[in-house]
């Protein structure tokens, strides 16, 4: 019997990312005869408690304070650390999104215990559980056992079945009174920006299109777009380009950027490397356009079309256009 925790993230305070629910399905997976619990840490998040059981939890355990509205560690921290008392889970899962990054050591390190990141699978083993993970860029991939308890793991969105909701279920709430003085934190948030952007996002997009040097000038960018509509996708795009000022780093994609996980991934005039391989090597199909025969990209692709990228795209898209309007 396994209890699993898992800290749920969730959009605006409206609605559960997927991501959420990916983890909850999971953790039901490997519980068992066990427990899943989920956690609201936020501002005006209460309500989301009755999403949390559809997806498969039995507690839902709630911080519920103005002070969460934005994440800051030294606020998330002692909440976390709390209802991770309340609750005294054998597993915890997180996201691997930024905020997870940050907790997650930071809670192993308070609990004296170890965590596995960017973890892609996750199993059961002769009564424990085991975390795989990839290194090398994606190249290769490592069984992770924790020995301490509870183990942390943070999971990379999209690696997960995200199981159907059942909104009959319900769920045991409990509210944990958790108010950091915010006149005690070291950070203080000045000022937040909101990228506005048109369509699904990158981590959620279950087909991306990705530009890179290749596309010669940020001008190609406009051909992904269009694509990208086509496909109800997103566009991504590597460092050098975002570097270079062609499009906003919030769509880079790779070490230093977003790990994408989407069920097809178009890789547009990107050579592959390492640093943009560790954030797309978890897609289920990789489709690469390159005129480079030995890109490195290519050795990891499913299909690979090798020649001038611009009257490759151009014939794709009037066909996907085709297909749409049929």
């Amino acid at each position: 019997m396994t209890r699993v925790f898992v800290l749920c993230e969730f959009s605006e305070g409206s609605t559960l990312a997927p991501l959420s629910g990916e983890m909850i399905g999971a953790a039901r997976r490997i519980a068992g005869d066990g427990g899943v619990d989920a956690a609201l840490v936020g501002s005006g998040v209460a309500g989301l408690a009755a999403q949390a059981a559809a997806y498969g939890a039995d507690r839902v355990f709630v911080a519920d304070n103005e002070v969460f509205a934005d994440y800051q560690a030294e606020a998330f921290m002692p909440a976390l650390a709390a209802l991770v008392e309340s609750a005294d889970p054998d597993v915890i899962l997180m996201g691997q999104t930024n905020a997870g990054r940050d907790l997650a050591p930071r809670l192993a390190f308070r609990l004296k215990t170890a965590a596995a990141m960017d973890v892609v699978e996750i199993k059961t083993d002769g009564g424990g559980v085991q975390f795989t993970r990839p290194f090398f860029g994606g190249a290769a991939r490592a069984d992770v056992a924790i020995k301490g308890r509870p183990a942390i793991a943070t999971v990379r969105p999209k690696s997960q079945d995200e199981p159907e909701q059942d909104a009959s279920r319900s769920a045991e709430t409990i509210t944990v009174d958790v108010s950091p003085d915010p006149a005690t934190f070291k950070v203080r948030i000045i000022e937040t920006t909101q990228v506005e952007s048109e369509g699904v996002r990158l981590e959620d997009a279950d087909v991306v299109i990705s530009g890179g040097r290749g596309l010669g000038n940020s001008d190609g960018f406009r051909e992904l777009e269009e694509i990208a509509k086509l496909l109800r996708g997103a566009v991504g795009a590597s460092r050098a380009v975002c570097d270079m000022g062609w499009y906003p780093v919030a769509n880079q994609v790779g070490l230093t950027g977003k790990v994408v996980s989407p069920t097809l991934y178009i890789a547009v005039g990107i050579s592959g490397a390492s640093q943009h391989m560790a954030g797309c090597a978890g897609s289920k199909n990789i489709v690469t356009i390159n005129k480079d025969p030995d890109a490195n990209i290519i050795a990891a692709s499913r299909f690979a079309v090798v020649g001038d990228w611009k009257p490759i795209v151009e014939g794709f898209k009037k066909k996907v256009g085709e297909l749409r309007s049929s």
